[in-house]
């Protein structure tokens, strides 16, 4: 069976490179018993990966378990893992079996293994050793033929790096990793997908059919899908059910788009394409460079102020917009004129001594990456380590944050 007979019986829909591999590779681990761990972005499609390696190996005939690993309270998880013997723990009040002995002879998915809690991951590394394991509150050796596939949406390996991931487990896991691409990566595929999924939804809905003008197509294609394939599938769900006019153009399309302060837009979008295309980095380095820009005339304006003996009204009339902002520097609830003022200048200095010239000299750290690392630092300790207020804050997305939290190694 080939790639494009893989997409025809299990419904994927897409022509990318990197969709074809990883449906390449799933497709050639499949007849054997390898553990494979498959890693993408949450909604990507993960769980179709691990239904195609399921049903293309000899255990097609056998139990396919699907487990969240993070949707199973700590307390919990092993005796849904493993099994438990009456009273072993308080409300066994009969013998139960676990996932690994109903599922004996076919395969478990394991999805959101990174969540699992340490005990539960020594306990799994025995299986994938050994095959075997103990129920919850028993002694016995419990033997089970399980092939096991994986799947994360974080960085495992930065987990292990922390101490909150078994290395041992992860290698033993990582056996064949399968990576799938996140929608953005996929951006020939997005206009093809919309058009499965509105007309399954006009169908089932018994509606008109939907049509996107061009420039609708094109604020589809640019939109970086941070839910990916299951957050496209609901927004075509929603237009299919709420538009009134079936020909969507940008306007109407951009209703239903979530648009968190412009950070999952990565172009701008006014119908002029000629226009430069601004990035979530673009936008940063700007900021840093008027902040720096403002820096340097603040202190320029200090030095002023002293140079005049204190004598402010001039200076006040010229530069209303930096003496606001000297104003915020000392944090004063109500902006007083006297309160710059300054009789004499500081001891042991020349009357004479050029401030201005000072003042140009002394710059702070022109490294962009300091200055985006310190402004995140800021932001987490603002918002005591609340990532999705720190993002808000520095305006860019959740997900953004994330990623440059490991890029500069913040943890």
């Amino acid at each position: 069976m080939d790639v494009q007979d893989i997409k025809n019986r299990f419904g994927i829909i897409g022509g990318s490179p990197l969709l074809n591999r990883a449906i390449d590779i799933a497709r050639q681990v499949a007849p054997t018993d390898m553990s494979v761990l498959i890693t993408g972005e949450s909604g990507s499609g993960k769980e179709v990966f691990s239904h195609i390696i399921h049903q293309m190996s000899a255990r097609k005939h056998g139990t396919f378990i699907a487990v969240n690993c993070g949707a199973i309270p700590e307390g919990t998880i092993d005796s849904e893992l493993f099994g438990h013997e009456k009273g072993s723990f308080t409300g066994a009040h009969e013998a139960r079996k676990g996932y690994f002995e109903v599922a004996n002879g076919g395969t478990i998915f394991l999805d959101e293994v990174a969540e699992l809690p340490l005990g539960t991951q020594a306990r799994l590394l025995r299986i994938l050793e050994s095959g075997e394991y103990l129920r919850v509150g028993s002694s016995k050796v419990q033997k089970t033929d399980v092939r096991i596939i994986a799947a994360t949406n974080v960085d495992v390996y930065n987990r292990v790096k922390n101490g909150k991931f078994r290395e041992d487990l992860y290698y033993r896991l990582n056996t064949v990793p399968l990576r799938i691409p996140a929608l953005h990566e996929r951006k020939e595929d997005i206009y093809l997908l919309f058009r499965k999924f509105s007309a399954d939804f006009s169908d089932k809905y018994r509606s008109p059919g939907i049509q996107l003008e061009p420039d609708a197509i094109q604020v589809l294609s640019n939109y970086s899908w941070p839910g990916n394939v299951r957050q496209l599938k609901n927004i075509a769900e929603q237009i299919c059910v709420l538009e009134k006019d079936r020909n969507v153009t940008a306007a109407a399309l951009l209703n239903y788009i979530p648009n968190e302060s412009g950070a999952n837009l990565p172009m701008a979008i006014n119908g002029n394409n000629n226009k430069e295309d601004f990035t979530e980095r673009d936008i940063l380095y700007k900021v840093l460079f008027d902040m720096k820009k403002d820096m340097v005339d603040l202190k320029k304006l200090v030095a002023e102020i002293i140079q005049s003996g204190g004598n402010t009204a001039h200076i006040m009339e010229d530069n209303p917009h930096y003496i606001n902002q000297l104003y915020q520097e000392i944090d004063r609830p109500k902006f007083e004129p006297q309160a710059l003022t300054i009789n004499k200048p500081a001891p042991n200095v020349p009357m004479d001594y050029n401030y201005a010239h000072e003042a140009e000299e002394v710059e702070e750290s022109l490294s962009l990456v300091d200055k985006e690392s310190d402004l995140i630092k800021k932001a987490l300790k603002k918002h005591k380590g609340k990532r999705k207020f720190a993002a808000q804050e520095l305006g860019i997305s959740e997900r953004t944050l994330y990623r440059k939290i490991k890029e500069l190694n913040l943890n």
